[in-house]
């Protein structure tokens, strides 16, 4: 995504960038806690200069599912709208998180991907281990495409009766099919202008 900074050639500052906040785009790879603390601090600024719409490019191919927790309750708190944008590929948390964007704001480019499937886990150790780890992370998974779904507009269940349609295989989406199930609502990288203008009056 661009981030356009258009200047009334009247204005003479050299660097313009010393008395204008310009817009915080924020840019997600990764879900590790390092990710979350940058990602958080980000959000932060972005509400600092007062900018109407929040904008977040992913292009990931996921990560930790607690990471992506936590960046949606940032978005869902957000003071203002968020736009989610991905250029290239969105996958596993990385859908996920593009699917929370704010009604209106989801953006994606026409020959992007996304991808969604059940939550993984990589646990070793006792019996009674994998089996506690095992149904966490199946309550994990049920609650957080439930809450996606109402989030799209969907009946809660809708996202998890798709993934069971697959045989629980990853589910691939063109950027028409992502249109096609809501997740996406246009299909395009946007770009963010921001104007600085002097007007003058004669009165």
């Amino acid at each position: 995504m661009r981030n356009i900074l258009k200047v009334d050639p009247k204005i003479r500052f050299n660097k313009i960038h010393e008395f204008v906040d310009q817009p915080i785009v924020i840019y997600v790879s990764e879900f590790d806690e390092e990710a979350v603390n940058d990602f958080e601090k980000d959000m932060d600024e972005a509400h600092e200069t007062g900018q109407p719409i929040i904008p977040i490019v992913i292009d990931s191919f996921g990560g930790s599912c607690y990471g992506e927790n936590a960046m949606i309750s940032s978005i869902l708190n957000a003071k203002v709208p968020v736009a989610t944008i991905v250029k290239g590929k969105a996958m596993s948390a990385g859908a996920v998180l593009f699917g929370f964007g704010t009604e209106g704001y989801r953006f994606m480019d026409p020959h992007a991907v996304l991808m969604i499937h059940d939550a993984a886990s990589g646990t070793f150790g006792k019996v009674e281990e994998i089996k506690a780890d095992a149904a966490h992370l199946e309550h994990i998974n049920e609650s957080c495409y439930k809450r996606l779904a109402k989030h799209l507009g969907h009946e809660e269940n809708y996202i998890l009766n798709m993934i069971a349609n697959q045989k629980h295989a990853d589910w691939y989406l063109t950027a028409k099919d992502a249109k096609k199930h809501k997740l996406a609502n246009h299909l395009r990288v946007p770009e963010f202008v921001t104007n600085i203008v002097v007007e003058s009056i004669f009165q």
